[in-house]
């Protein structure tokens, strides 16, 4: 062999686990254009391809010599940023034995001989392929392979190699439970659907692959189990999931909003997760599943309401102890929503409604205060807001701390001040705090929008405020639909045989016999 390099050097070889890139064949030339074959001669290939990756400093042109004699020629093209060392330098020892041993000195070497080599001899689990367009060629490189440039021949050759390190899977950060599995998906998009198969061992599981558009050409891939999922739905899921062929996708949330019912909804209507148990048992229950290279959530399809008040601890504690859970997380998705706005009316429309002795000690503890009661909740709102995000963008390290001594400074200063009252600050901190006992993040968003038009109302029209919007929030969960599934399912339209696993969870012994429909749900 005779590397030289060009417009690079050889990358390292750090030990890394390598995450092989499927390749996805058949691919159009980049942005529409014309295909462009490849040239039997080198030198006007890399011609080409120096005009397309100018100006950047990672790609590599190592130039080398192979054959009886060393007469034939080739260039291999890559990202080092993207490479490992040790598969570029087995690329080349590997042809060199294809010479040697496989065809014999003296034969001339056909693509087909190479193809052939690399197919029984390469490293498992990778795939050469052979090229005869040059725009294909380029996304290879570009999505982390390999591309090998003969001379005399109109073909290119490619192998997956892409290395980058990623983060070990630990134990998710947002799902923490005291019982169950501890493994969390990561920004691997190939550890991520392995994590799905070792726990679910049949060929039903389906996985299929897209491409996004646009210049980062994202990798996507949605799953179902055949059988399983709703054959209707999931045609409507793959009419929708086209969408990402036009756009940029650079994290699950931009697919979410591609397929999503009602864009202008405040409530999620499909579920995120990091847990691969969730994940497996959304897949049994007949959800449809979406994993996006460089992100470590799962995004589950279609989201009912009901779903987002379940954990998949509850699946692992026993019955009691996961219903009385359960009924728990609705009052306080009810107090969160509304416990500010019940406040403000009782306060200014409905003091008849509160017992005597607690009046009193509302009104001594609003004494002095200049604010009425919707403008003091108001302020508070605003500050407990403002601290919640403060807590969330700071670092791990005093994120924390800013929050609860932020909270504690700001509370008892405004107290202090005669801004705000005791009672007040206590109905701020509950409200928050039942917030936080949801287990999807997503729908105590929905809660915290909600909020603000329920005290605006109640501070307007009191009691008969609180109804009127309540009505209009129903009269929209009713209308709303995910994935053409209605919202409230099971609870509009009534499915009675569902109700085993919502307001209270049933014994596994009972959920089990139905596996298509009421397997656990994460």
């Amino acid at each position: 062999m005779c590397p030289d390099t060009l417009g690079g050097t050889t990358p390292s070889s750090e030990s890394t686990q390598a995450a092989a890139q499927p390749q996805l064949s058949g691919n159009q030339a980049s942005n529409g254009n014309p295909k462009r074959p490849i040239s039997d001669r080198l030198e006007a290939n890399l011609s080409q391809l120096e005009e397309i990756f100018a100006k950047n400093s990672d790609i590599v042109f190592r130039h080398w010599s192979y054959g009886p004699d060393l007469q034939h020629t080739a260039c291999s093209v890559y990202y080092e940023t993207l490479m490992q060392g040790e598969i570029i330098n087995y690329m080349k020892t590997s042809l060199q034995d294809l010479v040697t041993h496989e065809v014999g000195p003296g034969i001339t070497i056909t693509p087909e001989h190479v193809r052939s080599f690399f197919e029984h001899n390469g490293v498992s689990e990778k795939k050469a392929e052979l090229l005869e367009d040059l725009d294909q060629a380029v996304d290879q490189i570009t999505s982390g392979n390999i591309a090998i440039f003969f001379n005399q021949w109109n073909k290119a050759l490619t192998y997956r190699s892409l290395t980058i390190e990623s983060r070990p899977i630990s134990e998710p950060a947002n799902e923490s439970v005291v019982q169950g599995p501890r493994e969390s998906t990561v920004e691997n998009l190939q550890k991520n659907i392995g994590l799905l198969r070792v726990r679910l061992n049949t060929p039903k599981f389906k996985t299929v692959s897209l491409t996004g558009g646009g210049e980062t050409k994202t990798r996507v891939i949605y799953g179902y189990v055949e059988g399983a999922a709703d054959p209707e739905m999931l045609k409507d899921f793959e009419s929708r999931i086209t969408k990402i062929s036009e756009t940029e996708i650079l994290e699950t949330s931009y697919i979410e909003q591609l397929i999503e019912d009602s864009t202008w909804s405040p409530f999620p209507q499909h579920r995120y997760t990091e847990r691969p148990d969730t994940a497996v048992a959304a897949l049994l229950d007949g959800k449809i599943v979406i994993l996006v290279q460089g992100t470590g959530s799962i995004l589950l399809c279609p989201g009912l309401f009901t779903e987002f008040f379940q954990s998949s601890e509850d699946y692992y504690q026993r019955t009691v102890y996961s219903s009385m859970i359960r009924f728990l997380r609705m009052i306080a998705f009810a107090l969160a929503l509304t416990l500010p706005s019940i406040y403000i009316a009782l306060s200014t429309f409905h003091t008849e409604l509160i017992p005597t002795v607690l009046l009193l000690a509302v009104i001594d503890t609003r004494e002095g205060i200049p604010l009425p009661a919707f403008f003091e909740a108001l302020v508070m709102e605003f500050f407990f807001e403002l601290l919640r995000e403060a807590g969330v963008r700071l670092p791990k390290a005093v994120g924390a701390t800013v929050s609860i001594v932020g909270a504690l400074v700001v509370g008892e200063a405004a107290i202090n001040a005669g801004i705000a009252s005791p009672i007040m600050v206590i109905i701020v901190a509950l409200t928050g705090i039942a917030s936080f006992t949801i287990p999807q993040y997503n729908i105590a968003i929905a809660l915290r929008i909600l909020r603000f038009p329920l005290m605006v109302s109640a501070s307007v029209m009191g009691g008969f405020g609180i109804m009127i919007v309540f009505l209009l929030i129903l009269l929209h969960l009713c209308k709303l639909r995910s994935l053409g599934q209605p919202y409230l399912t099971p609870l509009a339209p009534l499915r009675m045989k569902e109700f085993r696993d919502v307001l209270v969870r049933a014994p596994l012994k009972t959920l089990l016999k139905h596996p298509r429909k009421h397997t656990p749900k994460g």
